[in-house]
């Protein structure tokens, strides 16, 4: 499915959706008979790709897959039309991350008879990212270490409306609602884009460039704009020093 017609090829779907029934996936169902309806956001094709090979085997997994979106403005076209059970969704998206998906699907999310849930699924562990989603209304967050199975167990208990969270990504949660502080506005980092954030991160925990990209699919080059990006931005010298930056607001 092209990210250009990812928003349009969810008719079908969007009439599965409005009559409640669901399409010849769902027939039988996979995982001793469980039957979910997830769309898939994210804005790398080939991670969305390995995410429907994975778990999208609807009679083996009962997780069937009914639309995709690269960027918030797809994904919000694609999760009204489609009314999925679920959404995997990236925090970092072209359009305002995924905060700004939940924001603009909180009427979905808040639906008591039918609602839409959002699990987090992303690279990134760093904690504003997971409390900001959580606070945006995600129930739940996990890596894309995640192994398949461990995915769809996820799928699942989000679907039934439990909380779901990779290890040590709960104490981040727990931390931030146990405080009713506002966490104190970091200028230099509000300066980087959340990719900038991501390259940031991964630099600062000793990942070489080739590392980086395959982690983020992305090019070499594109990692090396982004270093020198964040460099320039933080005024800082090298990866010694920005390694040290970020190990003192401890985003390592």
């Amino acid at each position: 499915m092209s990210d250009a017609t990812e928003a349009n090829g969810t008719a079908g779907a969007a009439e599965t959706a409005r009559t409640g029934t669901a399409g010849t996936g769902a027939a039988g169902g996979g995982a001793g008979g469980r039957h979910v309806r997830v769309v898939l956001v994210d804005d790398h094709r080939m991670f969305r790709t390995g995410v429907q090979a994975e778990i999208g085997q609807t009679a083996e997994t009962g997780v069937e897959v009914v639309g995709e979106a690269a960027d918030v403005d797809q994904a919000v076209t694609v999760i009204t039309a489609t009314r999925p059970e679920v959404v995997l969704l990236d925090v970092h998206l072209p359009g305002g991350g995924g905060v700004e998906v939940l924001r603009r699907c909180a009427a979905l999310t808040a639906d008591v008879e039918r609602p839409v849930r959002f699990l987090a699924l992303s690279v990134s562990d760093a904690a504003d990212d997971v409390i900001g989603v959580i606070r945006g209304g995600a129930r739940g967050y996990v890596t894309k270490t995640i192994t398949g199975t461990d995915l769809v167990d996820s799928i699942f208990r989000v679907q039934e409306g439990d909380a779901v969270f990779s290890p040590r990504l709960a104490g981040f949660v727990l931390d931030a609602f146990a405080s009713t502080d506002a966490p104190p506005v970091d200028e230099d980092l509000d300066r980087l884009t959340q990719r900038e954030r991501e390259v940031l991160r991964l630099i600062a925990r000793g990942y070489a460039y080739k590392e980086i990209a395959k982690q983020l699919f992305i090019s070499v080059k594109t990692v090396e704009s982004h270093v020198s990006a964040v460099l320039r931005k933080l005024q800082l010298s090298n990866r010694h020093e920005l390694t040290r930056w970020a190990t003192a607001r401890r985003l390592v």
